[in-house]
């Protein structure tokens, strides 16, 4: 009798861990959207990480009006959302949310909205101490133009008013793009003591103290030097650090640049500076979004415009220098932002104007990217952010 119900029982056992695997290597997806068209906000989707495929029924649909960038706490129980509205659209006044993300479920829930006093915020990310959302509001038209904003987080995740806004004075160097500040990212350094605000119309990344001690509702002061200068005409956009914190990297849109930095108590020093467009015309020179692979070995960094490629960089580990390694087209039209698996295996890739997320195949020791596994239609994405708890 045990003979006979032996492989009965190991089938089971077998059964019962190939649920488990996969399960295991199901993730969740945050995807952030322009809503202007069919899309209606924020949606969460099931990604199978060993598959590299994503599940086309959301898990759930939060409705709010252009969620175009995400941001996570630490813990991954809180999500901000910047809703870039501006004139011409359905809401005028920039906005930013804050939603519940229930840790059993990963659920989304409302907290409260605020607005950031400019608009079109097109990014934000959290303090060190999670204490504030710092906000970049881009500011399409020349009035008002671009700004940096400061918010309060209450312990419960719920977002206070404003309470403090920088702007800067526009390079003016391009007469359709730089007449005013167009704050386009805001980061903080690996230690937390310093702020950077990159600025399209500016031309420049600006630095600010990071104290709250001295001034709760006036966190940020500015550092000396209080910029970091870049080429006319170049519109700095995202700034990365690299993740031994020794080195940034920066995408300029307008020149289609990536400039790499060495980092030492809150100063960045110019160590290298390539050319993405290769000499192209201007239609090919808007770079978008760069992401580091989790290992810290490889750049991965969007160019949008005519070009719509992929670049792939290695690291130098000593230097932090780039060595270019491929070119892969993102198959479809402007990437607006994009993100690594969190095992490493796949690439994915929010087009915007082409209204598709595709997923493409990475190899993890060699940091190149592969076949497309997926391409998912939806409506202007502009955001990926994965939900990946220990």
């Amino acid at each position: 009798m045990k003979l006979k119900w032996l492989p009965l029982l190991m089938a089971s056992s077998v059964g019962a861990m190939s649920a488990q695997a996969a399960s295991e290597s199901e993730v969740e997806l945050l995807v952030g959207s322009y809503t202007q068209g069919k899309s209606q906000g924020i949606y969460r989707l099931q990604f199978d990480s060993d598959k590299g495929r994503i599940t086309p029924q959301p898990l759930q649909v939060f409705k709010t009006d252009n969620p175009s960038w995400l941001t996570l706490s630490k813990d991954q129980q809180r999500l901000f959302v910047v809703n870039e509205n501006g004139q011409g659209q359905a809401d005028i006044a920039g906005r930013v949310s804050s939603l519940a993300i229930d840790p059993k479920t990963n659920r989304l829930s409302a907290i409260n909205q605020v607005k950031t006093l400019g608009e079109e915020p097109t990014h934000s990310s959290l303090s060190s101490d999670e204490r504030y959302l710092f906000v970049a509001n881009y500011g399409v038209h020349a009035d008002p133009g671009g700004s940096l904003a400061v918010l309060p987080i209450s312990a419960q995740g719920e977002l206070q008013p404003v309470t403090q806004m920088s702007s800067h004075p526009a390079s003016r160097v391009n007469p359709e793009r730089q007449m005013s500040a167009h704050v386009h990212s805001v980061v903080s350094s690996p230690d937390g003591q310093f702020v950077y605000a990159s600025d399209l119309g500016a031309d420049k990344v600006f630095v600010y103290r990071y104290n709250p001690a001295a001034n709760p509702e006036h966190p940020l002061v500015a550092a000396e030097p209080a910029a970091i200068e870049l080429p006319a005409g170049s519109g700095p956009r995202h700034l990365l650090f690299s993740k031994d914190g020794k080195h940034a990297y920066l995408t300029t849109e307008m020149s289609a640049q990536v400039f790499v930095f060495d980092y030492d108590k809150g100063q960045l020093k110019q160590r290298q500076a390539i050319e993405l467009a290769q000499g192209k015309p201007a239609q090919n020179r808007a770079a978008g979004g760069l992401h580091a692979s989790p290992d810290g070995k490889f750049l991965y960094v969007s160019n949008r415009g005519k070009a719509n490629e992929m670049l792939v960089f290695s690291i130098d580990p000593a230097t932090g220098e780039l060595t270019e390694i491929q070119r892969r087209s993102v198959e479809g039209d402007h990437p607006r932002e994009f993100a690594l698996s969190p095992n490493g295996k796949f690439l994915l890739i929010a087009n915007q104007m082409s209204n598709a997320i595709v997923v493409l195949e990475r190899d993890p020791k060699t940091g190149l990217l592969g076949k497309t596994v997926q391409t998912l239609e939806m409506d202007a994405p502009s955001d990926l952010k994965f939900i990946n708890r220990p």
